[in-house]
């Protein structure tokens, strides 16, 4: 299983870009997806999910209405759509996949996830 991250870069506040997290030795059309970031020195925190049967896409709070999760099925892909980027979400971004069944633990936990990307670079400059 390789989870191979693209599109991080440098923008500016308000500015809007996609990262892209492409899949492979998993189908992703019945995956349970999320995205984390992270800073140095700070623990990995949940941002989206999708496909965990609550019926729609989940967010973190800060996120809501500026970010999108979603799929492309056909080629096996998860996207991170940022839209009205803040500085306070620079950070490294990773991709994640849960695979194996954890009960009791939930969709924003990242122990919840199996596999992992190696990350992408947001830097958003004010």
């Amino acid at each position: 299983v390789q989870l191979v991250q693209s599109g991080g870069r440098m923008v500016q506040s308000g500015d809007s870009l996609r990262i892209s997290c492409e899949i492979s030795g998993l189908t992703s059309e019945n995956l349970k997806l999320g995205w984390f970031r992270q800073n140095p020195g700070t623990e990995r925190e949940f941002v989206a999910a999708l496909g965990w049967g609550f019926g729609s896409a989940l967010y973190e709070n800060s996120v809501k209405g500026r970010f999108s999760i979603s799929r492309d099925n056909a080629k096996n892909t998860l996207y991170l759509q940022m839209n009205n980027v803040r500085p306070e979400d620079t950070a490294i971004y990773f991709c994640a996949v849960a695979v194996v069944p954890s009960p009791g633990v939930g969709y924003y936990e990242s122990r919840a996830y199996d596999y992992w990307g190696r990350g992408t670079q947001v830097t958003v400059s004010s």
